[in-house]
């Protein structure tokens, strides 16, 4: 940390503390109603009389119980507001010590015209919607909605810009109603700026489908929907952002919005070469669309794997170079009452360069002898990625009764890396990846009410996939590389150019009718009739090419390199689900029976499987209070592998890897068990939140590798191992299970809030290698801990620390990596103009004992922007430290790795904002 860094730090730590030091006092006091009945969720609020500015608020306990603390001596308005009865106002004066209020409201008779509201109650309880009004929670120095989410309680925004509500992610993100890039948060917290929001709504137990609301459970669905400042409706809106840096650093960023009852439209670019990366490969294939699979909870798991050959990821979203290109369009349109049409293209370009670093050690077996050649690499990458999605979609609601929906979600990609890596076994590699793959998703739904005590839903969707991966890789001869033999490769060559075709084509229908017979007000049966029809074709082909240019197909090898497979897998099953609610309690057994097929085609042989198994499931969720809870699940499962697992014939993972699939596998059981607590108070505005999650698997998909070996040249008694291994997948009946304890506790005091956490989770399977059984054991563990202010007129620091301990066990081979990160995020306004920020973070990262590297990640901006002007100048400076890597560890069923990460050096930026 720089010398002015630590000035500067310093101030304002002084400047916070001297704020926090300011003498306080805490009123006390409750709410009830004209029968001396408690009044839960009230709003309590004090406003300055002298400043006229909002000092403190609270809400009633569920036994009316408020307690703010605001400054002593000081002359408030204490104002109590509770939806559908009268507000009461006092005046006090506060002196050094507590002081007690208790209130009496009364019942509203009618809403009077002309009365004239002051003040906006910070938040609102309606129901299932927890409505807060983003002033009473604002510092002043919030940009965007994720600035804004973070200030409210219950509310946390990832690193990544993903929104969770007292700890379950948010599915859908909406402004005025109106679906904003449904699929995704991300856009809408990076993106959406906080000078539009007037109030943020929390929908609980959300249902897109209001007929099936009160006979499915939707506890664990969470909406956001936003409401506009009243200047930004009917007129558009939006900010237009553009900088220069050093090292011909360049962004622009526009962003416009519209809104109006019946039409909106979002436009969101951004073009930079500073390392902000605004859609990532890893969001490409997590944004969902808002689809959700049809048959997700019918107790078969089959999820139509990537066939790509594992493109290198963003660590942090850092890398030595990024150069993105993002565009995206948002719209919705209402035709006439009954009926909304939306949608949304994206298009993200990235172009990224890599550096990396690597220690690779292979599993020992319990003799301690390696199973593999350790390995050192040294590797550059670049990659380029072009990324589309489309999806239209169409809502017909003509009535209470009827409801159709209809959903096309289109994915498109044109995607390549070049790496070039050094080995300290096998020396230079030259390997090349690319592949240009589509998808084509579709749903089609129709919702009917019959009457109050039948309800019907048919949900069919079908996906059309195609996958056309290519690998090749060009290496100098070797003795350690061995896979010259078993593929049959021309020896009498420079070197070894070879290369591989992979073709995988999926068509995949689902479909499933529901009928809810509603038996009361407590209770209701579904009875279900489902099918998943699945047709995959899988092509492979190794070939080798010469240095004439031609190409040889490999009819010399030891095993096949050709595949050409046909995997087909049928579901039908019928179930039955009864929903009781007794008392606090919630009970929801289940039961299905399913008629599994399974048939896969290759070599002219057929291999085919049926069999029918009953599924139980069961839920129960003890409802404490209204935001707290706790849930019960257990869930048998059936897990099918696809195609990619099948495939015979020898097929490249990497130059050191090949893969041997297994005609023969069947499928897996797995016995899964969730307990989970939350506790959600408005009171005091904290959250504590655990779960306990275990998994037990039967028959699991795991694999057998044999690695390959050589004599010494010099001494042939001794051999010599190398990293080429051929792996190959079979059902294990060996243990394979994993525990995991997750917990969290914040909570905020005053202006100050404080948070705790800790993931713990465990793993346990077993494997070959070499034919020798060897035990995989996992144990991770995560601590966090943050301390922060929350200010209006002062700067604002938040502390954090965070501890990673990863334990890895591969048979005789045991390590721990450990990560120490101390956090300090500042965020100052200061001459009314001006914004400071800090973002600061120390790693510390250690194997054992041995301590690896020590990396800081600090940036800091200052930006200037007069009251009420559409201009803002910010002044950026990206990785201050200079820091030049990164570490991260990685376990796989054969190796533990360590990697030093490259990424950007220190820049500077000099943006201008015009907000519209």
């Amino acid at each position: 940390m720089t010398g002015l860094t630590r000035f500067l730090l310093g101030t304002l730590l002084f400047m916070v503390f001297n704020t926090i030091s300011a003498q306080k006092i805490n009123l006390t006091g409750t709410v009830t109603d004209s029968l001396n009945m408690p009044l839960g969720m009230a709003n309590v609020v004090a406003i300055n009389q002298e400043t006229k500015v909002l000092d403190g608020f609270g809400i009633t306990s569920d036994k009316g119980l408020y307690k703010i603390s605001v400054k002593a001596n000081t002359k408030y308005s204490l104002k109590v507001s509770y939806l559908g009865f009268e507000s009461k106002q006092i005046e006090i004066t506060t002196l050094e010590t507590d002081r007690t209020n208790d209130f009496t409201l009364n019942e509203q008779v009618e809403n009077l015209d002309g009365v004239e509201i002051t003040y906006e109650m910070p938040v609102v309880v309606k129901g299932d919607t927890i409505e807060y009004n983003v002033d009473s929670f604002a510092t002043g120095t919030e940009k965007k909605l994720e600035d804004v989410l973070k200030n409210l309680p219950g509310v946390d925004v990832s690193d990544d810009g993903e929104i969770e509500v007292e700890g379950k992610a948010v599915g859908k993100v909406m402004v005025e109603g109106k679906d904003f890039f449904d699929g995704d948060s991300k856009l809408a917290s990076k993106n959406i700026p906080a000078n539009a929001l007037d109030k943020i709504q929390i929908l609980k137990n959300f249902d897109e489908v209001g007929q099936l609301k009160s006979v499915r459970d939707t506890q664990d669905s969470y909406a956001i929907n936003i409401k506009l400042k009243e200047g930004k409706k009917n007129f558009w809106f939006g900010e237009v952002t553009m900088g220069v840096g050093n090292e011909e650093r360049y962004i622009a960023h526009p962003k416009l919005f519209y809104y109006s009852p019946k039409s909106s439209i979002n436009i969101i670019t951004n073009l930079n070469n500073t390392g902000e990366v605004p859609f990532t490969r890893r969001d490409y294939f997590r944004f969902t669309g808002g689809f959700r699979g049809v048959g997700s909870n019918s107790g078969t798991n089959f999820n139509v794997g990537s066939s790509d050959m594992g493109f290198l990821s963003l660590q942090n979203n850092k890398a030595l170079d990024i150069t993105s290109k993002f565009g995206a369009v948002n719209f919705s349109q209402a035709p006439k009452k009954t009926w909304d049409l939306s949608g949304f293209a994206i298009y993200s370009g990235n172009r990224t360069v890599m550096k990396q670093n690597s220690s690779i050690d292979y599993v020992q077996a319990e003799n301690g002898i390696a199973q593999g050649a350790d390995e050192e690499t040294e590797s550059k990458t670049s990659q380029k990625s072009d990324l589309g999605l489309l999806k239209l979609s169409s809502s017909y609601k003509p009535n209470t009764d009827n409801h159709f929906d209809y959903d096309f979600f289109g994915r498109i990609s044109k995607q390549s890396q070049d790496r070039d890596v050094f080995s300290s076994l096998t020396g230079a590699v030259d390997e090349v990846q690319k592949q240009d793959p589509f998808s084509i998703n579709q749903n089609l739904n129709y919702y009917y009410t019959l009457d109050a005590k039948n309800i019907f839903a048919l949900e069919v969707q079908h996906l059309l996939q195609e996958e056309d991966p290519f690998y090749g890789a060009a290496l100098t001869q070797s003795d350690q590389f061995r896979f010259s033999e078993i593929l049959g490769l021309d020896n009498n060559q420079s070197g070894y150019n070879v290369n591989q075709d992979k073709l995988v084509k999926t068509n995949k229908f689902d479909a499933k009718l529901d009928y809810w017979y509603v038996l009361g007000t407590k209770s209701n049966i579904k009875f279900t009739l489902g099918s998943l029809l699945s047709s995959q074709k899988f092509n492979s082909e190794i070939f080798q090419i010469l240095d004439t240019g031609n190409i040889l197909s490999l009819s010399n090898a030891q095993e096949s390199v050709e595949n050409d497979i046909n995997y087909n897998l049928s579901d039908l099953y019928l179930g039955i689900e009864y929903r009781l609610k007794a008392g606090i309690f919630t009970f929801t057994p289940s039961v299905s029976v399913h008629n599994y097929t399974t048939k896969n085609v290759q070599s002219n042989a057929l291999v085919k499987n049926n069999f029918i198994r009953l599924l139980p499931n069961f839920n129960t969720r003890m409802q404490l209070k209204n935001s707290e809870d706790l849930n019960f699940r257990y869930s048998m499962q059936t897990n099918f592998s696809d195609v990619n697992q099948f495939a015979e014939a020898l097929v490249f993972n990497n130059y050191n890897s090949l893969f041997q699939g297994n005609r023969e596998l069947e499928n897996a059981l797995s016995h899964n068990v969730n307990l989970r607590y939350n506790n959600f108070n408005m009171f005091n505005f904290s959250n504590i939140r655990g779960s306990i999650n275990y998994s037990k698997r039967v028959d699991q998909v795991r694999s057998m590798s044999q690695f390959f070996s050589y004599p010494d040249p010099n001494d042939p008694t001794v051999t010599i191992q190398t990293a080429n291994r051929v792996s190959t997948p079979f059902n294990s009946n060996f243990a394979d299970e994993t525990f995991s304890v997750n917990g969290s506790y914040n909570r905020t005091f005053g202006k100050i809030k404080a948070g705790m956490g800790v993931n713990m989770s465990y793993s346990k399977f077993n494997q070959f290698i070499n034919g020798l059984q060897l035990a995989n054991e996992s144990y991770t563990t995560s601590y966090r801990t943050s301390l922060g202010t929350r200010f209006l007129n002062a700067p604002n620091i938040e502390f954090g620390y965070r501890l990673s301990v990863n334990d890895y066990k591969q048979g005789a081979t045991p390590v721990t990596y450990y990560t120490h990160t101390p956090t300090i995020k500042v965020d100052a306004q200061f001459l009314k103009s001006f914004i400071f920020n800090v973002d600061y973070a120390h790693y510390n990262y250690k194997r054992d004992k041995e301590s690896l590297n020590n990396y800081t990640f600090l940036n800091a901006s200052l930006g200037y922007q007069k009251k009420d002007s559409k201009w803002e100048y910010i002044l950026k400076a990206t990785n201050l430290a200079d820091t030049k890597s990164l570490n991260q560890d990685s376990i796989n069923t054969l190796s533990v790795s360590t990697s030093e990460y490259f990424i950007q050096p220190r820049y500077l930026t000099l943006k201008v904002r015009y907000n519209l």
